[in-house]
């Protein structure tokens, strides 16, 4: 089964996007066993930064990103929306890579299951 997840909220002030990872997280484990595609968009793509910073105690959204891309999930990020804030793919955690609203169609259209956070 394949699960793609789509992500539009910033990462942080709104949990909307830890959910959408740790779900994606979970859904790929052996034990459930789907195929995830991460899409992020809109203000969510700043979560794909590399050298962030948060409090002991607080989670990172980087890092929470390095765990899924060592699980496999296929994560890529709107190149029009990187664009639109200024963030270069150098800037990005390894393994996110640049999208389009065309590969996003695709996604979904070969998808079982579309979630949206």
């Amino acid at each position: 089964m394949i699960l793609t997840i789509i992500v539009n909220d910033a990462p942080y002030g709104i949990e909307k996007p830890w959910n959408a990872f740790r779900l994606a997280s979970t859904s790929s484990t052996e034990e459930i066993g789907m195929k995830v595609r991460l899409f992020l968009m809109g203000d969510s793509v700043t979560a794909a930064k590399k050298g962030q910073k948060t409090p002991d105690g607080y989670y990172n959204m980087e890092k929470m990103l390095k765990v899924l891309v060592n699980k496999g999930v296929e994560i890529k990020i709107c190149g029009a929306c990187i664009d639109a804030r200024g963030l270069k793919a150098e800037e990005l955690v390894d393994g996110v890579e640049r999208g389009t609203m065309n590969i996003l169609a695709t996604w979904v259209k070969e998808s079982d299951k579309v979630i949206c956070f």
